[in-house]
């Protein structure tokens, strides 16, 4: 064990080390986040037996930890190739690794990974906004907050009402339970107890 410690404090094999744990670390971070979420979507939401359930839920919890694991690793190892090619690292570094890991690991379009990526892309649009503020490309605006909620409320509100298929189809269904079904009722029960 103190061998081992010592090769790991030496910082020899930083890199090969760091894409071990960069491994690990994805595998980790995506059974952490993906099971609670799972768990309770499952249940407030999916039909079938328990073990059906249970099966979806394992099923998704290891598909996202597995696709954070290889996407960690891939970015990683291409960093450190990169790096050690060109000397040191250079700006668009991460973007290259970032579009490979991204097009290898997330690549496919299935539920686990059109959720990762629509996380993702809502973070970089407000990113992005605020690097042009720091960049001084645009000067801030006021009440930047109040006015994006708006347009992204504005927008979406839009497309449920005339493009409803150009959403997604988890977000279809929670419009359609909010503004759609809360339109049908006839009994005092169906107003207030059942929804439809």
């Amino acid at each position: 064990m103190e061998h081992l410690n010592a090769l790991l404090a030496s910082g020899q094999y930083h890199d090969v080390l760091a894409i071990i744990k960069g491994f690990r670390n994805g595998a980790v971070y995506g059974a952490k986040v993906r099971f609670p979420h799972a768990l309770v979507m499952t249940f407030l939401f999916r039909t079938g037996s328990f073990e059906d359930k249970a099966r979806f839920i394992l099923k998704a919890t290891f598909q996202h930890s597995r696709n954070l694991a290889f996407f960690v690793t891939i970015y990683k190892t291409l960093m450190a190739l990169q790096r050690n090619i060109m000397g040191k690292e250079h700006n668009w570094d991460a973007f290259v690794a970032g579009v490979i890991g991204g097009y290898i690991v997330f690549g496919k379009n299935n539920n686990v990974n059109n959720q990762i990526v629509l996380y993702l892309f809502s973070r970089i649009l407000i990113g992005l906004a605020k690097l042009a503020v720091k960049s001084n490309v645009v000067a801030e605006p006021k009440h930047t907050f109040s006015v994006f909620a708006a347009l992204v409320w504005g927008i979406v509100m839009w497309l449920f009402r005339h493009n409803r298929d150009t959403l997604q189809n988890s977000l279809q269904a929670s419009m359609q339970y909010l503004y759609n079904d809360s339109e049908n009722f006839d009994t005092f029960r169906n107003f207030l107890w059942h929804n439809k």
